[in-house]
């Protein structure tokens, strides 16, 4: 079973990037990031879909086959993916940006050796470690605050439909107010809102004395704030990488992320040792997005960027985004 999840984590993050790298080629820059924020958006469309369909097989097939029935399910959506593979087209690229690229396809170590190139290196750093906090922000909520609320707190709607129904619905709406909100003020000042706004309210959530209708109604702005940020990598990490180098970029930037971020949840509970859990979360929570924020304000504005005209030297001193 680890074999098999290990692979299908493979699979998810290789897909995510070359989705993302293909859409961020395709969609205008004015509408970049509407496109991608809507496009992650489907994560919540998925979760309630799997929600449902756990509800339905289990009323009907008994618990040893159902989360079988479930996993085969679950292999439909990847029937998709090899449709898209032998259908959609390469989007357009530019003569000089794919001899570079061509250049750098010599082997494993030449293709990440590209994105370590002084040109482009602290790009590479500080967009890994927005991927890092994001991740570990998410991550360290997801594993912890259920299991804080319900222990802690003895708030028994945890276990209840509404209280997923608040929080999908928060997420996809996240998502499309992210997708609009990043066109608009750009990507940096929206990744930094939706972290101080996560970090903020999880710290509500964890020191302030709330009941079971408090609980419900945080979890939707808690929610909401979560899917901001993953909803502007995708157009963000694009944006800031030139051809040749830009899916291995953007897949590094968002898996290194999903990868280290691991020590963000078991943190928090090293940290309960010392102290109550939620207290170890709230601290948790302000480094991970803590880190977002810093991270954010060492990179230039992007938005509006043709990315066929990223520069080499993108993360040296820009400071201004080419528009269209």
């Amino acid at each position: 079973m680890l074999v098999l999840k290990s692979l299908q984590g493979l699979g998810f993050g290789g897909e995510w990037t070359a989705g993302a790298v293909l859409l961020s080629e395709t969609i205008r820059a004015k509408h970049r990031g509407k496109a991608m924020g809507i496009v992650q958006s489907a994560w919540g469309f998925g979760w309630a879909g799997a929600v449902l369909l756990y509800t339905v097989v289990f009323s009907w097939v008994s618990p040893d086959w159902a989360w079988r029935v479930l996993f085969a399910v679950g292999l439909l959506p990847a029937l998709l993916v090899i449709y898209m593979r032998r259908n959609i087209e390469e989007p357009p690229r530019e003569t000089k940006a794919v001899e570079q690229g061509h250049a750098q396809r010599q082997g494993t170590f030449a293709i990440l050796a590209g994105i370590f190139h002084p040109s482009v290196l602290r790009t590479t750093i500080v967009g890994g470690l927005i991927g890092l906090g994001a991740h570990g922000g998410y991550h360290a909520i997801t594993t912890w605050l259920p299991t804080y609320l319900k222990t802690e707190r003895h708030l028994s709607v945890l276990g209840t439909g509404g209280y997923l129904a608040v929080v999908i619905t928060a997420f996809v709406i996240g998502c499309f107010v992210s997708a609009w909100l990043q066109d608009k003020i750009g990507r940096r000042k929206n990744v930094i809102l939706f972290a101080v706004c996560c970090a903020v309210t999880v710290n509500v959530y964890v020191f302030l004395p709330i009941g079971d209708v408090a609980m419900l109604m945080l979890s939707f702005p808690l929610g909401l704030f979560s899917a901001g940020i993953p909803a502007t990598l995708g157009a963000l990490f694009n944006e800031l990488y030139p051809q040749g180098v830009r899916g291995t970029g953007v897949g590094f930037c968002y898996n290194f992320g999903r990868v280290v971020s691991a020590v963000f949840p078991v943190l928090v509970g090293h940290m309960g040792n010392s102290m109550p859990i939620g207290q170890a979360l709230g601290i948790d929570a302000g480094i991970a997005y803590g880190l977002v924020v810093v991270a954010a304000l060492l990179l230039p504005e992007t938005k509006g960027r043709r990315i066929a005209t990223v520069p080499a030297q993108t993360a040296s001193s820009e400071r201004s985004p080419t528009h269209v």
